[in-house]
């Protein structure tokens, strides 16, 4: 099936029986990806007196109990309301679910003994494109990032002046395959949250984040039409699928 979009006056073609899914799939098991020091997700029948909901043990039905930590267990979209002291809902701040997208791939650099996304960094793979949003994928690129157990690992990060970079250039919606654009243990600093949510002016309520994407290798840096998806939870996060098209006649 193909779509016509409209973007910068200019008229592209997307092919949507061709997604690109660049979220991860949630396990409930050990195997799952995990941040924050949380016990893995958990998938199991609810049970309730003689009644397990699963058909090999009885049940008409497969009726499973969910328990997992949007945060730690997987692709999710966060709004402002996760560092906050007011409640902020990421469904209700989002009201838009289709954007312009950039793709581009990062090698963090060494800055204080840790690997960072730097600024100059993202002027380069940028330039002068406008986006609404900007999808990072950092180098090793291993599908490992599908299981990595990041606690206690010091994963790469954003530093506050490259969140502020993309919050100047009026980036909305920012997508990185790590468990937080902040470093792992900051003493709650939160530079780059703060700076990309601007909380020290005029917070940006309709902008989001959205952690723990994988990117696969097959796909290349460029512009994408990007569907960002979140459950209906009434969260300051929840769990997301961005799914990406790729552009024709550009």
């Amino acid at each position: 099936m193909i779509a016509t979009v409209k973007y910068q006056n200019k008229n592209h073609q997307i092919d949507l029986s061709k997604p690109l899914d660049i979220s991860m799939p949630l396990r409930g098991n050990d195997s799952n990806v995990n941040a924050w020091y949380v016990p893995p997700p958990r998938i199991e029948p609810h049970t309730e007196g003689e009644f397990i909901g699963k058909v090999t043990e009885g049940a008409a039905i497969n009726f499973n109990d969910i328990s997992f930590n949007p945060h730690a267990h997987g692709t999710h979209t966060e709004c402002v309301g996760h560092i906050t002291e007011d409640f902020h809902s990421v469904n209700q701040n989002m009201d838009r679910f289709f954007f312009y997208a950039e793709l581009i791939t990062i090698a963090p650099e060494r800055y204080q003994g840790d690997l960072v996304i730097s600024p100059k960094q993202l002027q380069y793979a940028l330039g002068n494109k406008k986006r609404e949003a900007v999808i990072i994928r950092t180098l090793p690129n291993l599908k490992d990032k599908l299981t990595r157990q990041y606690g206690h690992t010091n994963p790469p990060y954003l530093l506050g002046t490259a969140a502020q970079f993309l919050a100047d250039k009026g980036v909305e919606h920012l997508l990185v395959d790590l468990p937080s654009v902040d470093k792992e243990k900051d003493n709650g600093a939160l530079w780059a949250h703060k700076a990309f949510w601007g909380v020290e002016g005029a917070i940006r309520k309709n902008a989001t984040i959205t952690e723990f994407i994988f990117v696969a290798n097959s796909i290349q840096d460029d512009t994408y039409f990007l569907n960002l998806q979140v459950a209906p939870f009434e969260n300051d996060a929840s769990p997301s699928r961005p799914v990406l098209y790729a552009l024709e006649n550009q």
